[in-house]
């Protein structure tokens, strides 16, 4: 599969991951993962290193996931994660147009407290182009999120029922476009951007 690095060095690999590709196995579900494809090919390649997850994406959200080149590594950005010391950047098409241009979300997910910044890009005629940044990280919160102030991601079929909207998207129109962070052992600022999805273009 042809899955861009987006940034690497001696400790990080950053990938911009393609939608429907778990990031890594689940009981019963296909066994091409990520992690597995970028594994072996480290591992075809020679290298002597081993690749962990350091976050996840849904398996039909595509862009940017941080993986470490070792254990000890994986731990030190989990935990700036943890810490919200890591700032996430998505884009979503929404049906519908939003109330105001900009806001938050402050809706519990699953009982706990879970807060989303967004900002109108564009606005269509069925539907928006939006910009989302997680402030907390809970499952699913993007689209539950949305889903709870009445304006779903385009393709979400999890949440809302697909029949129930005029636009019909074959995949989960959500892009982790951003990373922004403090690099763990050079202290450099990090950051990132992911190219726009060829699906979210078909759509505008």
């Amino acid at each position: 599969m042809n899955i861009p690095a987006v940034y690497e060095d001696d400790w990080l690999l950053v990938v911009d991951k393609p939608p429907g590709l778990l990031t890594i196995p689940a009981p019963g579900k296909q066994k091409r993962t990520l992690i597995k494809i970028l594994n072996d090919d480290f591992r075809n390649k020679g290298s002597g290193c081993r690749l962990h997850p350091c976050h996840r994406l849904d398996k039909q959200t595509s862009g940017l996931i941080i993986f470490a080149k070792g254990k000890s590594m994986q731990k030190r950005m989990m935990q700036a994660f943890k810490e919200k010391r890591v700032r996430k950047t998505y884009l979503a098409l929404v049906y519908g147009k939003p109330a105001k241009n900009q806001g938050w979300i402050r809706n519990p997910v699953n009982g706990k407290s879970a807060l989303t910044r967004f900002q109108i890009i564009r606005r269509l005629k069925d539907f928006s182009l939006v910009r989302v940044h997680p402030v907390t990280g809970r499952k699913n919160q993007i689209r539950l999120h949305f889903k709870q102030i009445g304006h779903p991601i385009l393709g979400e079929d999890r949440f809302v029922f697909r029949r129930d909207f005029k636009i019909k998207a074959k995949r989960l129109c959500l892009h982790a476009q951003g990373l922004d962070f403090l690099h763990p052992v050079t202290r450099e600022s990090i950051h990132l951007e992911a190219d726009f999805p060829e699906y979210f273009k078909r759509f505008l």
